[in-house]
């Protein structure tokens, strides 16, 4: 190639990415333009819902744009990530648990989503999740309801709801021959509310849908499925405190993108969310309160957070001799 051909290539290669590059950052610093939707693959009274509304009441104030909660229940969440994905809008966003989906190529064949569909913006906070039974069990530990359970092989119903929690918790199960019977939930609220009348007598619940039932006396719960326990009940265990380690997973809630986003814009958004999360007590206190632990991050943070927990997933799933589909 002559000399004078390559030095033209080189200039407009180094030229047209300038030129891709102030416009990413143009697009960044305009956005948004109009109102932003939030997706939510849990309904009301989730951690999920909770925190989200949180962040739209004080991003809408930021942004000068209203941001709106749209709950899309149902589906094991591949309603709301449907959603999301076919919307192909950079004013719609998807604000979920990663257990909504990580379990998903375990689960389903023929997903109408791929992955990469879902581009990491900004992490929020882990969701605690606990093993949750009745106030009326005999059970007072984890120890105690394993013993119950052999005990009474399929007697004892599970509520089941959705992702990767379930998927934890019923592989357990499986790996311990323990015989349960799940019951199958659509709605993550309406299963706390069944067992707290013993219509099921075991929920591994997010601690903020339980935590009504529990400050009623309704509901007993009685370790943690994160690796860290939550200041909200500090004398709740984790599972791998009370002997049962593989149960551990780390609930992970974040705002998620589309690929066509560029990171100019995807790392502006996350800066925001963390600004207003750490310029305003309320917020940390309320997830505090509501058994949530505040952990605003960026785009890398939060996609290293969910390789990690696609790694357990993917090791539960392995050991049960199933692979994605």
């Amino acid at each position: 190639m002559p000399r004078a051909l390559r030095h033209f290539l080189a200039v407009w290669l180094v030229g047209g990415g300038f030129l891709m590059g102030a416009a990413s950052l143009a697009q960044a610093q305009s956005w948004p333009t109009r109102n932003v939707r939030f997706i939510l693959t849990l309904g009301p009274g989730s951690g999920t819902d909770i925190g989200g509304r949180l962040l739209a009441d004080r991003l809408t104030k930021k942004w000068g744009q209203a941001v709106v909660i749209e709950n899309k229940t149902g589906g094991d969440g591949i309603i709301a990530i449907g959603a999301f994905v076919s919307a192909k809008d950079d004013h719609v966003l998807l604000l979920s648990p990663t257990s909504s989906f990580t379990a998903h190529p375990f689960l389903h064949d023929n997903l109408l989503y791929k992955p990469e569909d879902l581009v990491p913006i900004a992490r929020v906070s882990n969701t605690f999740v606990g093993i949750t039974v009745p106030s009326v069990s005999p059970a007072n530990s984890l120890t105690e309801l394993v013993a119950l359970a052999r005990a009474k092989p399929g007697e004892l119903n599970w509520a089941g709801t959705t992702g990767a929690n379930s998927f934890m918790f019923e592989a357990w199960l499986i790996a311990s021959k323990l015989d349960m019977k799940k019951v199958p939930y659509r709605n993550p609220v309406d299963a706390g509310r069944d067992l707290a009348e013993n219509r099921v007598q075991v929920y591994e619940a997010a601690v903020a849908i339980a935590q009504p039932q529990i400050e009623l006396g309704k509901i007993k719960l009685l370790a943690l499925l994160n690796s860290v326990r939550t200041p909200a009940y500090p004398n709740i265990p984790t599972v791998a405190e009370a002997g049962y380690p593989v149960l551990t997973i780390d609930g992970l809630v974040g705002l998620f993108g589309h690929p066509f986003m560029p990171i100019t814009l995807r790392e502006r958004i996350a800066a925001d969310i963390k600004d207003v999360m750490e310029s305003d007590p309320i917020i940390k206190d309320r997830l505090t309160q509501t058994a949530q632990l505040f952990n605003p991050g960026g785009p890398a943070e939060f996609g290293a957070s969910i390789q990690a927990q696609r790694a357990t997933v993917t090791a539960a799933a392995n050991a049960l001799g199933m692979f994605a589909k």
